[in-house]
């Protein structure tokens, strides 16, 4: 099991057979979207959020699971949740309220569940997107966007992002070898104009590249519509695998609510 394909992009797919990786983009998008619903629609100071939480993470945990998605590859997603773990460690600090002491520091009760709440939520969200990135290439999500009606602009900008960013990518790199070939190091305030210089260069490039692709399409008959063929049909056992978790985190959302 490795990487599907290289670059940035395609470093966050994990290559698989599982039925996760063979569901269509489409339904996982939905999945995914109706799953981090329940989660986000899951009251922070109920005395069973936490039970709540605790349910959540088995499914989206399960589904990794079935996926083969490796831990490794889950806990490099969670990466990005760093600024939401910074806020929810300060609001127990910068609430008010009624105050507790937790290891020699006073903290306010409803900054405590608001903030579990928020790094509760925001994990869930990621781990679930994790496994989405992980299950499905990049190419493929912008096709299940576009069968999601995602508008046609959106669509072909995400398209050409996909298509491109390995290409801006691999002329980065080229530009740090160069750098480095001529004795750059990066050290002190003098590298920063050396930097900023080769951003400038790379967003020019770039900017002449789209260029000349644009012209390219046109010449090609581009009317401001990418070509798609007709969409196949979905069988409803897939719907109902996709749905599986999405239905199933709010059935843990009503029975915490119910007999709470």
């Amino acid at each position: 099991m490795g990487a599907g394909h290289g670059g940035p992009l395609g470093a966050a797919y994990v290559a698989g057979g599982s039925v996760v990786h063979r569901l269509e983009p489409h339904l996982k998008l939905v999945a995914v979207l109706g799953f981090a619903l329940v989660v986000v629609a899951t009251p922070v100071h109920a005395a069973w959020a936490p039970a709540a939480y605790a349910g959540y993470a088995v499914l989206v945990l399960g589904a990794a699971a079935v996926a083969r998605v490796p831990a490794g590859r889950l806990a490099r997603g969670l990466v990005v949740e760093v600024p939401f773990l910074v806020f929810a460690l300060l609001l127990p600090v910068v609430s008010r309220g009624p105050r507790v002491e937790v290891l020699g520091l006073s903290l306010s009760e409803s900054g405590l569940a608001a903030g579990g709440g928020l790094l509760a939520k925001a994990t869930l969200s990621v781990l679930a997107a994790t496994v989405l990135a992980a299950t499905t290439e990049a190419r493929e999500l912008v096709r299940g966007l576009q069968r999601l009606r995602l508008p046609a602009l959106l669509v072909q900008i995400l398209s050409f992002m996909v298509r491109y960013a390995d290409v801006v990518g691999g002329e980065l790199r080229r530009m740090r070898v160069a750098r480095e070939s001529r004795g750059f190091r990066g050290r002190g305030p003098g590298a920063l104009r050396v930097v900023a210089t080769g951003a400038g260069a790379l967003f020019v490039r770039s900017y002449e590249r789209g260029e000349r692709v644009h012209l390219a399409m046109l010449s090609r008959g581009y009317g401001g519509a990418m070509p798609a063929g007709p969409a196949a049909a979905v069988p409803v056992q897939a719907w109902l695998v996709a749905l599986s978790l999405p239905l199933t985190a709010a059935a843990v959302l009503a029975a915490g609510m119910l007999l709470g």
